[in-house]
């Protein structure tokens, strides 16, 4: 449907309002309403369908240098999205293409179609190319096989195995021939993992006394890939169970984010000189140049249904906060999305 009637559109978006102290709340966040000027030669004006929440977020709300600016206090909150473009004055776009950006947190944006990517609806759902064949499974999928330099034969232990990215690297391991080891903490999610990612090895890390315990007796040969999404005592489990000439990817530590005060793990970090491991963080914009090949390979696994997914929807923009802070609670199994409606 065309919005080409020259005039200013009036679009809600979720601002943040405050920098949160530990966990989020409701409160860090806004929704307001805003009018969006009429386009101009050589931009499309796009409304979003699906939009991500994702960890990495939270380290956005503080103050500080990273890799990517902090959000602004009192401006929309950026992140993966996928929308309809509804006006074009872009050769590259026509009205009713899908495409992919970063402008999520709101109804409706417009752009000059940098960094903005045309979506083949015939890969696979909309909301997938913000899940498995997106920025979510090329994490996984770097972690592994650029990072970690994944071999068949490997046995891997996987952080957060239910997660949007967790779920997707024990599933290319397992896929490799390697033994998967996976930790979760509540047992859908272990139900989940064992009946439909096949994974059969999944501790509960919270039921479970001593996590390099269980690591030992599941992994009597020793850990050569951890793909680390949660840090602390994960981490410091992974870390003793280590082989020698071990590779850590670590993508993200979760345990930390809303961390108020420096944490008491890991306390053995001189593991790694001992075992000649090789730890190596990441960042997946990084590695853009391999999109192609993860595309391919992903979407073969897909095919041969080696692969497998789950998503968490929230229905409407105004719930993209609760849903967002959800992620911290473990409410979510898969990839958590929200519905734009």
């Amino acid at each position: 449907m065309s919005t080409q009637v020259n005039q200013a559109v009036q679009s809600k978006q979720v601002e943040l309002v405050s920098r949160p102290e530990g966990m989020p709340t409701s409160d860090n966040f806004r929704l307001n309403q805003v009018s969006i000027a009429p386009i101009e030669e050589g931009e499309i004006l796009v409304r979003n369908e699906w939009m991500s929440v994702d960890p990495y977020m939270r380290g956005r709300m503080k103050e500080g240098d990273s890799y990517v600016p902090p959000f602004r206090i009192d401006e929309p909150l950026e992140g993966g999205c996928v929308g309809r473009v509804v006006e074009s004055k872009n050769d590259r776009f026509a009205e009713g293409d899908l495409v992919l950006g970063n402008q999520g947190w709101r109804e409706y944006w417009k752009s000059d179609g940098e960094g903005v990517q045309k979506i083949d609806p015939e890969l696979g759902s909309p909301q997938a190319f913000l899940g498995v064949l997106g920025m979510t499974g090329m994490t996984a999928w770097v972690g592994l096989k650029r990072i970690a330099n994944l071999r068949s034969g490997d046995t891997v232990f996987v952080s957060a195995a239910s997660g949007a990215v967790g779920s997707i690297v024990a599933q290319i391991a397992k896929a490799n021939q390697c033994t998967v080891i996976g930790s979760a903490g509540k047992e859908s999610k272990i139900e989940w993992l064992r009946d439909k990612a096949g994974i059969e090895s999944v501790i509960n890390y919270k039921k479970t006394k001593n996590l390099s315990d269980e690591l030992a007796r599941l992994a009597p040969n020793g850990i050569d890939v951890y793909f680390d999404n949660v840090g602390g005592d994960h981490l410091e489990a992974a870390l003793e169970q280590m082989n020698d000439f071990g590779r850590i990817a670590a993508c993200g530590m979760i345990s930390t984010y809303n961390a108020t005060e420096a944490p008491s793990a890991p306390r053995n970090l001189f593991r790694v000189i001992a075992k000649r491991i090789r730890m190596q963080g990441f960042i997946v914009r990084d590695h853009m140049d391999d999109y192609e090949e993860f595309i391919s390979d992903v979407s073969s696994l897909i095919r041969s249904d080696q692969i497998v997914w789950e998503e968490t929807v929230t229905e409407g923009l105004e719930n993209a906060p609760k849903a967002f802070i959800g992620l911290f609670e473990g409410d979510n199994l898969g990839k958590s999305l929200v519905r734009i409606s």
